[in-house]
C-alpha cells in the first residue's frame, strides 16, 4: 500500500483497520492509477484533497492534465488500430490475388518491371 491513505487506523496488533471512508478513498487511488498517475502525483493530490475546498483549482489542473494526456494516448491508439486494419486489408487483398504484394522491405527486381 503506497503512503497515500491518510490517517491510517490500527488495530491493538498493529494491523491497519480501514473504515467506509478509507475504502472510498482507496478505491479513488486505484482509478487515479489507471488514469496515469504515479506516486508521487498521488501524494500530491492527497496533500491537495487534505488542504480543503480551497484547493479544487488546483486539482483540477493536475486531473486535466491526466485527461489531455490520456486523450493523447487514445488518438494514438486508434491510429495503431487503424493501421493494422489496413495492413489486415492489405494481406487479405494479396492473398486472395485482388493485390499484388509489395514490400517496402524487399527491393524490388528491376529485371521484373
Amino acid at each position: 500500500m503506497c503512503s497515500c491513505l491518510a490517517n491510517v487506523k490500527r488495530d491493538v496488533n498493529n494491523r491497519r483497520v480501514f473504515d467506509e471512508r478509507d475504502i472510498k478513498w482507496i478505491k479513488d487511488l486505484v482509478c487515479l492509477k489507471k488514469c496515469g498517475m504515479g506516486i508521487q502525483e498521488m501524494k500530491e493530490y492527497l496533500e491537495l484533497c487534505l488542504q480543503g475546498e480551497s484547493t479544487i483549482p488546483q486539482r483540477k489542473v493536475l486531473l486535466k492534465k491526466k485527461q489531455e494526456s490520456r486523450r493523447a494516448q487514445i488518438r494514438e491508439l486508434e491510429e495503431s488500430v487503424e493501421y493494422i486494419d489496413w495492413k489486415q486489408s492489405f494481406y487479405d487483398e494479396v492473398l486472395s490475388g485482388k493485390r499484388p504484394y509489395v514490400s517496402n522491405l524487399i527491393p524490388r527486381d528491376p529485371d521484373a518491371e
